[in-house]
């Protein structure tokens, strides 16, 4: 039962028991326009141009117009390719490109959820000259042609999906489900965009597809563009029966309705031109009607957003069998129909008479390697209004008009602050400063982390909520870390600048979306069209070290490795340990360019260490010696303590005060680390090892006490000299429903801990303190013991567990 589908192609759903009149909540395609004859004609050759194109790019290295009968030769040595959704996605844009030239004041974008259909994209980017205008090698010509196709796939040339080097993405799609939400974040404070945004029935399974449906619910059509969803219902993935593939239109008309759209079905095939073409006329109606009452000051309450449900059989156009198994409208369409028509007879002849059946000889002349002129006259003239040209997909951003940060900072040795809070009242004046190129995605946790002092002059942007709706909020809060994401990079691609604060524990739901983003952007910096783009920007807060009240399940810093492992010349991870350290590293992050930058922050009121221009200068360095905790300003050290984080941190600074009254004898050297990056050997903010040997001596023990996982820091470290002398304590999965100080015990990175690992450390240099060692490390394990059970008697920390510790 390998083959289930063999005799029943892209069967009909079973249909449902819902009542007839259900499908009144869709809208009827018996008001379909009909196109001219002329019209008709025009985008049912472009579509035959680009499905040939498309097809050739998978198949053909030699003989690329199929002037002779294909030849062994002639066919690629790998078939590399996604040919099932391709005729869909080359309707799609052929029916945008009508839709730009019909309406002249209209800008699009297209986002394509079924990235593996890059041949059917790269086919209309040529068409319609995009290719050429950035890739010279790609001219409408014959060379051009040639390049096009063979090149597809192979070494040198255009890979599988649709990547950062296609000209007018801003979306891969290579890991399903994500295309939507990123829909959306394009259009955010873009009023006269338009997204078009096909979603494949597969992808439509997926969570985080499944939260971004709510995108519109976020959309304020006063202020934002919007987006037309199209789902591509062909009915298959890669071998099973699609959801909604096996859901008839009375039950997909109910879902979407449920879910607040207007659904609209293009199903049509002997009419699919005429279908579609009524269908993006009515989308837009509806949008501008929309958008017009809310710009008129009269906004809908609750509007019913178009969503176009598009049926066409897998692989359209494909041969209908081969053998006893069914292509055309099957799973076998998926990605390469024909996979042995290099070494089969049949299959190469099945192939021919497929290629040929475009009558492609009709539509691109052999000689000068151009599209005949009724094709191209349906691509817009003006340039960027074209789909691959269109400026917010490739032009850059725009930089933030950023305050200065020093005026937010507290007074050295001050009350405790936080640090999030710190940062709350200078986004106040950062939002004032950029009411559209700037926004906070957050999963519903801003009041939680501290940082509702924006509320001040903004307000959450949710259209469903009456006392939130049409107030322009700067602030979008869902509980889907999926959307929040989606909705940041769609933002940032298109030239805009966002947050994403959040618990540290739930960031990690979103850790392939931005591995996934983080290579988008660095194979988009490597092309030379592409502009710079500001930084993505986490602030991972709510931490382990005070989750205690949450319990074990938020207790989890695994997202810091994640960004650790990216291509070192885009990732970078920020500990500043305290509020005015925090405010310089948020300015800097700001303000930079095509980073993932991770921010790990408290939340929680902490000693201001450092003044404005010490914590500059600390946070430029990324790492300085803490003169006020060391022993003579730290010279001459027994033992170096490396600090690296808020909280772990304050327990090396207690350390180090602790150590100077219990054993004045020894000597130590406080290091703080605010930038992860200077203790690596291989990234561009390391340390020479001269620097790092300022820091850290030649040849003394190193204590780090780490946030994170003690392995990130091992990574970071390998390849420098004489390694083994660092010890790195860090969370080690310790962790339940408990006190805070309880937590630092659990996981060995309390001030006892150090000071014990200090004073083995120190025993090795320092012949008063070899003496002494098994009685002070004794001592301060039983000191560790008697506040451990202090904890359990009375359910909280000692009093003074949190006292800023004093070193006079």
């Amino acid at each position: 039962m390998q083959d289930q589908f063999i005799d029943q192609p892209n069967p009909p759903p079973e249909e449902s028991h819902l009542p007839d009149g259900v499908l009144q909540l869709a809208i009827s395609t018996e008001d379909r326009r009909f196109l001219s004859d002329e019209d008709r004609h025009v985008v049912q050759k472009f579509r035959r141009a680009a499905d040939y194109l498309a097809a050739a790019m998978i198949f053909l290295k030699e003989n690329i117009l199929v002037q002779e009968a294909l030849k062994p030769e002639h066919i690629k040595p790998r078939l590399l390719g996604h040919w099932g959704t391709c005729p869909g996605l080359n309707l799609v844009y052929a029916h945008i490109n009508r839709l730009l030239n019909t309406h002249a004041d209209l800008r699009s974008m297209f986002i394509v959820g079924p990235g593996h259909g890059a041949p059917a994209i790269l086919a209309c980017l040529w068409l319609e000259e995009s290719l050429g205008h950035f890739y010279p090698s790609y001219t409408v010509s014959p060379s051009g042609l040639h390049r096009l196709i063979t090149g597809f796939s192979a070494p040198g040339g255009f890979p599988s999906h649709v990547s950062a080097e296609v000209p007018g993405s801003i979306h891969e799609g290579g890991e399903l489900g994500y295309a939507l939400s990123v829909a959306f974040g394009a259009v955010f404070d873009k009023p006269d965009l338009v997204a078009v945004c096909v979603i494949g029935d597969g992808e439509a399974e997926t969570g985080p597809t499944a939260a971004a449906w709510h995108g519109h619910k976020y959309l304020d059509p006063a202020e934002s563009g919007a987006v037309i969803p199209i789902l591509h219902v062909n009915g298959f993935k890669i071998s099973e029966r699609t959801i909604f593939g096996c859901m008839d239109n009375k039950e997909i008309a109910c879902f979407f309705s449920g879910l607040g759209y207007q659904p609209r079905f293009v199903e049509d095939l002997e009419n699919i031109d005429n279908d579609m073409a009524s269908a993006m006329d009515w989308a837009l109606g509806q949008i501008r009607g929309i958008q017009k009452a809310a710009r008129d000051r009269n906004p809908i309450s609750k509007p019913r957003w178009p969503v176009i449900i598009m049926r066409t059989p897998k692989g359209w156009g494909c041969p209908a069998r081969l053998g006893d198994k069914f292509i055309e409208g099957s799973f076998h369409s998926h990605q390469v129909p024909l996979p042995a028509a290099k070494k089969d007879q049949k299959q190469l002849e099945l192939l021919e008479e497929w290629l040929k059946s475009y009558k492609i000889g009709d539509l691109i002349d052999g000689e000068t390697g151009r599209p005949h002129a009724d094709i191209t006259s349906i691509i817009p003239k003006e340039i960027e209004r074209r789909i691959g040209q269109v400026p917010e997909a490739y032009r850059g951003y725009t930089p933030l008009n950023l305050p200065n940060w020093m005026d937010f900072t507290s007074e050295k040795n001050c009350v405790e602050v936080s640090g999030m809070q710190s940062i709350g009242e200078f986004l106040v004046k950062v939002i004032e400063n950029n009411q559209s190129t700037f926004r906070i995605f957050s999963p519903d946790e801003l009041e939680s982390n501290k940082l509702k002092l924006v509320f001040k002059v903004t307000g959450r942007n949710f259209q469903s909520d009456q006392f939130s709706r049409a107030k322009g909020g700067r602030v979008i809060e869902i509980l889907s870390e999926h959307t929040c994401q989606g909705f940041m990079q769609g933002y940032t691609l298109t030239g805009r600048t966002a947050i994403f604060p959040s618990y540290e524990s739930f960031l990690g739901i979103v850790h392939t979306m931005m591995v996934q983003y983080s290579k988008f952007n660095k194979m988009g910096q490597e092309t030379n069209w592409r502009g710079s783009l500001s930084s993505i920007n986490y602030i991972e807060t709510s931490t382990w070290t005070r989750q205690e009240h949450n319990g074990f399940s938020h207790q989890n810093p695994s997202f810091i490795g994640a960004v650790l492992s990216l291509k070192a010349t885009y990732s970078r991870v920020y500990f500043p340990p305290d509020a005015n350290c925090l405010l310089s590293t948020l300015h800097h992050c700001l303000k930079s360019k095509n980073y993932v930058n991770l921010i790990v922050a408290s939340k929680h009121p902490t000693p201001i260490y450092l003044s404005s221009e010490e914590a500059e200068t600390h946070c430029q360095a990324g790492a300085t010696v803490w003169k006020f905790a060391s022993t003579d300003e730290g010279l001459n050290p027994d033992v170096v303590l490396c600090a690296i984080g808020t909280e772990t941190t304050f327990e090396v600074v207690s350390a180090a005060a602790m150590l100077r009254q219990k054993i004045p004898e020894l000597r130590v050297r406080v290091v703080n680390v605010t930038d992860l990056m200077v203790l690596g050997s291989n990234h561009p903010h390391s340390l020479d090892e001269t620097g790092f040997e300022s820091l850290f001596t030649k040849d003394r023990d190193i204590i780090v006490n780490y946030h994170g996982y003690a392995n990130d820091v091992k990574g970071l470290l390998f390849g420098r000299k004489n390694v083994e002398r660092v010890i790195v304590e860090g969370y080690s999965e310790e962790g339940t429903t408990t006190s805070p100080f309880d937590m630092m015990l659990r996981n060995n990175v309390s001030r006892y801990h150090v000071a014990a690992h200090t004073v083995r450390s120190a025993s090795l240099y320092n012949p008063k303190v070899t003496i002494r060692q098994q009685e002070l490390v004794s001592g301060l394990m039983h000191e560790a013991g008697k506040v451990k059970q202090y904890i359990y008697e009375h359910g909280e920390d000692p009093s003074d567990c949190y006292d800023a510790p004093k070193f006079n």
